[in-house]
């Protein structure tokens, strides 16, 4: 038997391991929270733009080998990140082939080019929402090298679009790491955007899952500088008003508002409107401010704003994350489905 000081002895001792344990538990839930937002750091973000827009990869001109030596570095990534291949046979890459003209001369034959898509995918973990895809996407592809231009003449394409290759290629880092999302999950890397958007046009015509299952599509591009037109730390949403899928994300984190240049019609320039006119609501995240780098060799990783970049990407795991756990889907508002 217990003396009753004894048991006072007892119950305090308890009482302090008991307070212990809660707090324990406290700066436990606290430090896996901290890795979950550690998943987007600047170091990772700057390796994969190393990586994608330096010399050595040449501009990633559409078509060319660079493009497709572009296209097997983030195969390698997908594949560390233990997302599955859902290329051809059995790999990541997706080989497209296509006919184009010269540009500029309709009568010219200049003829049948080559392109790749990169696809990887997460199969959904519950049984009726696996049924159900998010589809996040950028355009790997930029203007290559310009031979005998005097000068520098490799036009790295940092901010169009390895900046929206890296934040996929994040985002897939995030949710790989993280418990299996409900809805499957599709990460795609186009080619050949700036020559007509082949790599989507393709895709778009043979996705790894049903058309019909796709339920909503995020592009990335030009991320890598903030915009002055919008407030700072904030993203824009090209077509913002024309679904109400912006709205929900912006409810559930997201820094996202309507874009600030209507006049650019940026909606329609870039991949998410090749997959828009199927009928998938699909919008392009960005930041681009109208940067006089545009499409110059001066769009450089000397020119990217690493804290920027960093602090965009992380901003949008936790409304990507609600967006792929989900049974919210997405409508057209009224006029807002383009014809």
């Amino acid at each position: 038997m217990i003396r009753p000081f004894n048991r006072r002895i007892l119950a305090a001792v308890l009482s302090v391991s008991f307070v212990f344990a809660g707090f324990a538990s406290q700066v436990s839930a606290v430090a896996q929270g901290a890795r979950a937002k550690s998943t987007v750091s600047e170091e990772s973000v700057r390796r994969y733009m190393n990586a994608l827009a330096s010399d050595e990869m040449r501009g990633r001109g559409s078509a060319t080998a660079d493009e497709l030596r572009a296209a097997q570095y983030i195969a390698s990534q997908l594949k560390l990140l233990k997302i599955k291949p859902a290329g051809d046979d059995g790999g990541y890459l997706q080989t497209v082939k296509f006919q184009r003209r010269q540009r500029g001369n309709p009568n010219a034959l200049p003829t049948e080019g080559t392109t790749t898509n990169v696809i990887g995918i997460i199969p959904g973990s519950d049984g009726r929402l696996s049924k159900e895809a998010i589809l996040l996407t950028a355009h790997l592809d930029h203007l290559g090298v310009r031979e005998g231009m005097p000068g520098d003449n490799i036009f790295n394409g940092a901010d169009d679009d390895a900046s929206g290759v890296t934040a996929v290629l994040e985002l897939a880092e995030a949710l790989a790491k993280g418990p299996p999302p409900k809805r499957t999950v599709v990460f795609a890397l186009f080619g050949s955007e700036e020559i007509g958007g082949y790599g989507a046009r393709y895709f778009q015509e043979h996705p790894p899952v049903p058309v019909a299952s796709l339920v909503a599509n995020l592009e990335f591009e030009m991320i890598g500088r903030p915009d002055a037109a919008v407030a700072p730390h904030t993203l824009w949403l090209t077509g913002y008003e024309r679904s109400d899928l912006g709205a929900q994300l912006a409810a559930h984190g997201a820094r996202l508002v309507a874009d600030p240049h209507p006049e650019q019609n940026f909606f329609r320039r870039s991949d998410n409107y090749v997959l828009a006119l199927k009928g998938i609501i699909a919008h392009t995240v960005s930041s681009y401010g109208l940067h006089s780098d545009y499409h110059r060799p001066s769009d450089d990783l000397a020119h990217v704003d690493f804290a920027h970049m960093t602090e965009a990407i992380a901003s949008m795991v936790a409304p990507v994350e609600w967006l792929v756990n989900t049974d919210f889907k997405p409508q057209w508002n009224k006029d807002g489905k383009p014809q």
